[in-house]
């Protein structure tokens, strides 16, 4: 394709905070860490190119460049220069780009598996007639076979084709060039013995053969699938449109993305901040949970910052846009997502390293074969199966199973103890750490606020009168306290403030310190009957009843242990006592845990990370690993590895012991199919085995992998 205009591309650039721009590409047919090596040191040559990061599994290349330094066109031109298919990223057509892919692997498997029923049932009429079949009868079969199986493998291995093609044309290799080298010459030389009447053919095993690896090619592709997502879904978080006051102070409907800093919205009870902004009115009460990680509401006054995705609890508000929807906290904690999963991206799994070495000895060694027996007389047919059966034996199946085999096993056993493992290689990392960090609110505690005030039956009920009138959470803790009872008759509600109403007579007041008439008081919750003091009602969180078992099961495991929250100091001192944590750190916001997390990981610390807030979703994606309950915020589940179907956090314990586990079955399948290979290669080179037999023996080191994963499965 040519060179494309810059211009073209302008409305996809991001103008950064420091003055810098960004701009996303979408990139197809990266599936390595030399993929993405090549793409990313190709894109950083382009003069003014500050930064380049390819995520493999979203497909999106993140570069930035000083302001006007760089032209789009420019950065599309390079990608596709390098043999990628390369367009500016478009969240819907990535997603889109990817169901294809997985329904084309579903069509070819699919197309695979009716060929082998079909081609191996004409097959073993032949090799079951104990030769009382005549040899015309048998080539008819032969026939037969081959009109099936030559399409449908051509049509199920496309997609090994096409990946190494793309490696060859870029003179590299990848494990896909032997793979597909084999699946042509058996065809090519089952012809050829159909042709010349001999008494065997190769239609079935080649069939059976691709079979075999596109499911594990499909597999792959689910697992990469399930990784996507949550920084898409955080933007969700924000209204899609927001109520703005035009200059003559009427009110219209505009889209949250039009919204620039000095505009006015309205913002009615419930609903969330479109954007970053102040407060202009008196004052309201908000969920900052998405700031802090606390569900408890937080009283606001005029000038104050209301982040994006706060929800206003209190009545009609005024925001006065302070930032972009792009620039705001949501969009800032999508970016952390999108961080972490370039940052996870890097890691090489063991079978791509050892694919690199091996695919060139697999190849030589087959050509070596060829020439070989070429060269002692053994004729073009001999030649050839042998190098075949070289191909066929070291297929690297074994090798491409050793991690996926017990990932199932591993992620089986863990669903059935109540874990679900979200991505392909969170085990493997799992299994490295030596440092665990906790969120505080709703992960070592229940996270809902409960009465820790001692009240008098009398007044607390008088108290839940009033509370069980309204759906602050505060007062449905009350209300909780109290049990169930009657309602206030006429209870008056004043948004901001709290509630009055008449019990037995008396006049009373719930809500805020003003409203309860205490000057310069403060806290959570006050009660006041007429004629009697004030009453401070405090709210605590409890810990889980699991918590400090599950703390105290880290030390033997070798794993330090410490707590992050948003809440205040008093609070988290508490609980980080009553759950054995020594090292806790208070106040701490989403971007401090994201440097917290980045600060382990440059001092060496394979961190764990375990949170269910929405403020959690960043240091969740920076994470080594990360947990998420099964109660935690959908943007978080996304964001983590791993996710609990409960709200217990005992689990994760055992998650870590079959993760390490795991680690030694991987090695342990390495270590066989290198054992293998090294065994197979002159059994097959020497002519001892022909294709069929090498098929065989390839799918019975794949059997021997998978047996020694299923160890895993005992307890």
């Amino acid at each position: 394709m040519g060179a494309v205009a810059a211009e073209d591309f302008a409305a996809f650039v991001h103008r950064e905070k420091d003055g810098s721009e960004s701009f996303d590409v979408a990139v197809r047919g990266a599936r390595c860490a030399a993929c993405m090596a090549k793409i990313e040191g190709g894109v950083k040559a382009i003069g003014g190119v500050n930064d380049a990061r390819l995520n493999l599994s979203t497909g999106k290349l993140h570069v930035v460049w000083n302001r006007d330094a760089v032209k789009p066109g420019v950065v599309i031109d390079r990608v596709r220069a390098l043999g990628y298919e390369a367009a500016p990223f478009d969240s819907a057509g990535v997603l889109d780009a990817q169901s294809q892919e997985g329904r084309h692997l579903l069509r070819c498997l699919a197309v695979a598996g009716f060929g082998m029923v079909f081609v191996v049932g004409l097959t073993d009429s032949i090799w079951y007639s104990n030769g009382d079949i005549s040899a015309a009868h048998r080539t008819l079969f032969f026939w037969l076979a081959g009109l099936v199986a030559i399409p449908l493998t051509l049509f199920a291995s496309e997609p090994f084709f096409a990946s190494a093609g793309r490696a060859l044309a870029k003179r590299q290799t990848n494990m896909d060039v032997p793979i597909s080298a084999a699946i042509v010459l058996a065809l090519a030389l089952s012809v050829w013995e159909t042709v010349s009447g001999a008494a065997q053919t190769y239609f079935d095993a080649t069939i059976m053969l691709a079979f075999v690896l596109l499911v594990g090619r499909y597999l792959d592709y689910l697992l990469r699938d399930r990784a996507q997502g949550a920084a898409r879904h955080l933007v969700t978080l924000q209204s899609a449109l927001a109520r703005r006051f035009r200059p003559d102070g009427t009110l219209e409907t505009v889209a949250g993305r039009e919204l620039v800093p000095g505009d006015r919205v309205l913002l009615a009870s419930g609903e969330r901040v479109p954007t970053d902004g102040t407060l202009e009115d008196k004052e309201t009460e908000v969920d900052v949970s998405l700031v802090t990680g606390e569900s408890q509401p937080v009283g606001v006054s005029a000038g104050q910052v209301l982040r994006a995705g706060t929800i206003n609890l209190g009545r009609p508000i005024v925001v006065s846009v302070t930032a972009k929807m792009d620039d705001s906290l949501v969009a800032d904690l999508a970016r952390l997502l999108e961080a972490g999963r370039q940052t996870r991206s890097v890691y090489v799994r063991l079978a791509d390293r050892a694919a690199k070495a091996y695919v060139p000895f697999v190849a030589i060694a087959s050509l070596a074969v060829f020439a070989g027996w070429a060269l002692v007389g053994a004729g073009f047919p001999v030649a050839m199966t042998n190098a075949i059966a070289v191909l066929i034996i070291t297929c690297p199946c074994a090798l491409g199973l050793a991690v996926p085999a017990v990932q199932i096993v591993a992620t089986g056993r863990l669903f059935a103890k109540g874990v679900f493992v979200k991505s392909g290689d969170a085990l493997e990392r799992l299994a490295e750490i030596d440092t665990a960090v906790f969120d505080k609110t709703g992960t070592l505690t229940l996270g809902a606020p409960a009465l820790a005030t001692r009240v008098l039956p009398a007044t607390l009920e008088s108290a839940a009168r009033l509370a069980r009138a309204s759906r602050h959470p505060l007062s449905r803790a009350l209300a909780e306290a109290a049990g169930p009872g009657p309602v206030a008759a006429g209870v008056r509600e004043v948004p901001g403030s709290g509630l009055e109403a008449e019990v037995d007579g008396i006049r009373c007041r719930l809500g805020n310190a003003e409203w309860c008439g205490v000057a310069g008081g403060h806290g959570e919750l006050w009660f006041r009957k007429e004629g009697v003091p004030p009453l401070r009602l405090e709210f605590r969180d409890h810990i889980r009843p699991e918590t400090r078992d599950t703390i105290a099961a880290f030390a033997p495991r070798n794993v330090a242990v410490e707590m992050l929250t948003g809440d205040h100091a008093q609070p988290a001192a508490a609980i980080a006592k009553e759950a054995g944590i020594t090292r806790w750190r208070a106040d701490v916001g989403p971007a401090e845990k994201a440097a917290r997390l980045e600060d382990l990981r440059k001092h060496g610390h394979h961190t764990l990370m375990v949170g269910d807030g929405i403020n959690d979703a960043g240091a969740l994606a920076l994470a080594h690993v990360s947990i998420a309950p099964g109660t935690a915020a959908d943007v978080s589940q996304r964001a983590s590895d791993l996710v609990l179907r409960g709200d217990s956090i005992a689990p994760i314990v055992e998650a870590i012991d079959i993760a390490r586990k795991a680690r030694r079955l991987v090695l342990e399948n390495f270590a066989f199919a290198a054992v293998y290979n090294l065994a197979a290669v002159p059994v097959a080179a020497l002519g001892l085995v022909n294709p069929l037999v090498a098929a065989g023996a390839m799918a019975g080191s794949s059997l021997i992998v998978t047996l020694n994963a299923l160890r895993l499965a005992r307890s």
